[in-house]
């Protein structure tokens, strides 16, 4: 579900590609934490 603009040019989609590829990596080193907290 687009937030931003419901037809994005190239460069915005590839600048929200880029931010959602880093959320999800900072979601899962999140995840992997709390699995390895002691």
């Amino acid at each position: 579900m687009p937030v931003l603009d419901p037809n994005p040019q190239n460069g915005q989609k590839k600048l929200l590609l880029v931010f959602g590829t880093f959320l999800a990596i900072f979601v899962i080193i999140g995840i992997i934490a709390t699995i390895a907290a002691p």
